[in-house]
C-alpha cells in the first residue's frame, strides 16, 4: 500500500466505530482508540545509523518482558529487519491483544512466509476486532500467498474496520495478476454497491482505481458504470468525492469525455 493511502487509511480507521458487540468481547486489555497509538516510543529517525541503533534495541526488547516487547514491536512496525522474524511469529499467540495486534502489524512491515497460515487463522477466528483489522492490512503485503479469498470473505462478512482494511489490501493482492485483479474487482464492485459504511465504500473506489489498468474491458466497463452511479447517487459526500477523484485519474478518453458531459449537463455538484 502506498504511504499516502496507508496514512489516510489509518486516519479513517481512527474515527471508524467498531460494532458494540465486538467491543464487548475485547480480551483482558482495555483498548481505547488504536492500541498502536498508546505504545510509548519516541518517533523513529530514518537515518541509517539511527535505524541500526533502534533495530538492535528492538531485537533485545522482543526477548524481554511485556512492556519491553511492546517497544520492540513498535520498532518493527516502522522498520524492516529480517532478524526480527523469529521473535515476531511466536508473539502471534500472545494472550494480550495489543501484543498480537502489534506483532501482526510488524509482520506486515516484515513479511514472513512462515506466518501466513497463522495470519489467515487470525483473520477469521481472532476474537479481537483490532487484531483482525491489523491482519487484514498485513495480508496485503503477502501477494505471493493464497490470501485473496480470505480477504474477500472479510470484506463481506466482518465488522466495518476490518472490511475497510480488506478493501485496501485487495488492491495490493489484485495487482499481482490479471486473474486476481478480476476477482478482486468483482468483489469490490459488489461491496461498493451494498456496504453501509461510507469509509468502506470510499476505500473500494480507491482500490478499484488502482486495479483499473489490470482489468479486461468488460470489467473496466462495469467498474466505470458502478463508480458513475455512486458519483450521482451516493448520499455520502465523501464517497461521491472519492468517486470523482477516481474518474478524474483514469487515463481513458472515453471515460474523461463522459465525465465532462456529466459536468456540462449539471449532474455534478
Amino acid at each position: 500500500m502506498s504511504d499516502e493511502k496507508e496514512k489516510s487509511s489509518f486516519d479513517a480507521l481512527a474515527g471508524l466505530a467498531i460494532d458494540p458487540d465486538v467491543l464487548a468481547k475485547e480480551l483482558d486489555a482495555e483498548i481505547v482508540g488504536d492500541p498502536l497509538d498508546d505504545i510509548a516510543l519516541d518517533e523513529l529517525d530514518a537515518d541509517d545509523s539511527k535505524k541500526t541503533e533502534e533495530c538492535e534495541a528492538g531485537l533485545k526488547w522482543l526477548q524481554e518482558g511485556h512492556e519491553e516487547r511492546l517497544q520492540g514491536l513498535r520498532v518493527f512496525c516502522e522498520y524492516r529487519d529480517p532478524r526480527s522474524l523469529p521473535f515476531l511469529v511466536p508473539l502471534l499467540d500472545e494472550p494480550c491483544p495489543v501484543e498480537r495486534m502489534s506483532a501482526v502489524y510488524a509482520l506486515g512491515r516484515n513479511p514472513c512466509p512462515a506466518a501466513v497460515d497463522i495470519l489467515l487463522k487470525m483473520l477469521h477466528y481472532d476474537s479481537n476486532a483490532y487484531v483482525r483489522r491489523a491482519t487484514a492490512w498485513s495480508l496485503g503485503n503477502y501477494s505471493s500467498s493464497p490470501v485473496i479469498e480470505p480477504l474477500v470473505h472479510s470484506l463481506h462478512k466482518d465488522v466495518a474496520a476490518v472490511r475497510l482494511w480488506a478493501s485496501s489490501s485487495l488492491a495490493e493482492i489484485g495487482s499481482s495478476s490479471l486473474e486476481n485483479a478480476d476477482y478482486a474487482a468483482k468483489e469490490l464492485i459488489l461491496s461498493l454497491q451494498i456496504d453501509v459504511e461510507p469509509g468502506v465504500r470510499s476505500n473500494c473506489i480507491w482500490s478499484l482505481g488502482r486495479l483499473y489498468t489490470h482489468l479486461n474491458q468488460p470489467r473496466k466497463d462495469q467498474m466505470i458504470e458502478c463508480i458513475i452511479t455512486v458519483l450521482l447517487n451516493d448520499l455520502e459526500p465523501s464517497v461521491r468525492y472519492e468517486a470523482r477523484i477516481a474518474l478524474e485519474q483514469i487515463e481513458n478518453p472515453q471515460v474523461q469525455e463522459r465525465f465532462r458531459s456529466l459536468m456540462i449537463d449539471g449532474q455534478l455538484i
